[in-house]
């Protein structure tokens, strides 16, 4: 006997944390786990999507088990002056239908909600009421903080599921329509808008409303407006029944050396956005949760100390491979006109199906790198130079404060 709680501690019940221990759970059940959410509920209100393509046979496999909205027969684009169908398959998640597999699969005894945490260390995790948990891995998955180490702007954005008393009779997701006003709600300096909708049954819809803004800022009450507005031209009538909001950050640069440390605590685990194990531009996060899970259940015999450098080491490899798309970030905030913004997706849009589904997966080759930077530039080539030249603004929000 160890008198250990267990033998692996997970901070943080979000998609990264609650991936990690399903994925101990499928395939490590030797394993004991405990998953500590600060929140009510495993997964918070949030809705995770991506493309079929994004995963490996594995990371497909893991993602198998959990309900979720499923698309074969492609999805929509729209700008202004243009239209597009594509073919691939893309697939959504709720966060309830998340919580729910979690808590159907992981021991009755591995979930804490409204677990807030005081301190952690590579041996244990206390719990602001005084309650210890005493671990041989500590992981730290509880989600993206500021540091001022990082630049680039943000994601801002309000989704609301719509309940039609007739069928709506959309079929296919539209991932992007562009084809809206770009001007962006006062406090977000510029931004670059479009909407989201996602077809969930015949009478349900998810719509969001989006904003690549140059600051952090979310106007509920304009967010919602706006909504209104897109169902009120698309004659879509429906009752809600369920919201979300959120603010990503869209990373451009920074010290990422330094990010790190800032977080760092000996010997525990970093892993997810937390980690810097995002995609820097579109701030898509699934594909790398899973591989990241997968990684972990792996090696989940090593010491902590030694998992810690694992994953510490793949999120530096992560940070380098993902330069391309800061430096598109760069140029979409930094060289862009704010009403103009939409031009870089609209041509971007223009591309290949194979080179659009391995930008979003971040495993874009050298080819499509070539490709998405060749002919006519979106933006003028005087300020694409600046915007590369110069420093972008941190990564600061203020109404965040970055957890101990």
């Amino acid at each position: 006997m160890t008198g250990r709680t267990c033998d692996i501690a997970i901070v943080g019940g979000g998609l990264s944390g609650g991936l990690i221990a399903l994925a101990l759970a499928r395939h490590r059940p030797d394993i004991t786990v405990r998953l500590i959410e600060a929140g009510p509920a495993i997964g918070g209100n949030h809705r995770w999507s991506w493309f079929a393509s994004d995963l490996s046979p594995d990371g497909t496999s893991l993602m198998e088990g959990f309900r979720k909205a499923k698309w074969d027969d492609g999805y929509h684009v729209r700008f202004p002056g243009y239209r597009r169908k594509l073919r691939g398959a893309y697939r959504s998640l709720a966060s309830e239908d998340f919580a729910a597999r979690l808590q159907r699969e992981l021991a009755d005894d591995a979930i804490l909600t409204g677990a807030e945490v005081a301190k952690l260390d590579a041996g244990s995790v206390t719990l602001r009421d005084g309650a210890i948990i005493t671990a041989r891995t500590v992981i730290d998955c509880r989600g993206f903080a500021t540091t001022g180490d990082l630049t680039g702007g943000w994601q801002v954005f309000m989704g609301r599921h719509l309940r039609t008393a007739e069928p709506h009779g959309i079929a296919r997701p539209v991932i992007m329509d562009a084809a809206v006003d770009q001007l962006a709600p006062s406090g977000n300096g510029g931004a670059y808008r479009f909407v989201y909708v996602l077809p969930l049954g015949a009478h349900d819809l998810f719509i969001e409303d989006t904003y690549y803004a140059d600051k952090p800022t979310l106007d509920r009450s304009a967010l919602s407006g706006r909504i209104d507005q897109y169902c009120h031209a698309i004659g879509i009538k429906g009752e809600p029944v369920g919201f979300e909001t959120g603010v990503l950050p869209v990373i451009t640069g920074g010290d990422f050396g330094a990010y790190t440390e800032a977080h760092r605590t000996p010997g525990v685990v970093l892993a997810g956005a937390r980690a810097g194990l995002v995609h820097p531009l579109t701030s898509y996060t699934l594909p790398i949760a899973v591989r990241v899970a997968l990684s972990i259940a792996e090696d989940a015999d090593l010491p902590g100390e030694q998992l810690a450098a694992k994953i510490e080491a793949e999120a530096r490899r992560h940070w380098k491979r993902m330069g391309f798309y800061r430096l598109l970030g760069t140029m979409l905030f930094g060289a862009a006109d704010p009403a103009q913004r939409y031009r870089i997706f609209s041509r971007f849009y223009r591309l290949r199906e194979g080179l659009i589904e391995r930008f979003y997966a971040g495993t874009s080759r050298f080819t499509d790198k070539l490709r998405v930077l060749a002919g006519k530039p979106p933006v003028p080539v005087r300020r694409a130079i600046s915007a590369i030249l110069s420093e972008s603004p941190p990564l600061l929000d203020p109404t965040r404060k970055t957890p101990q």
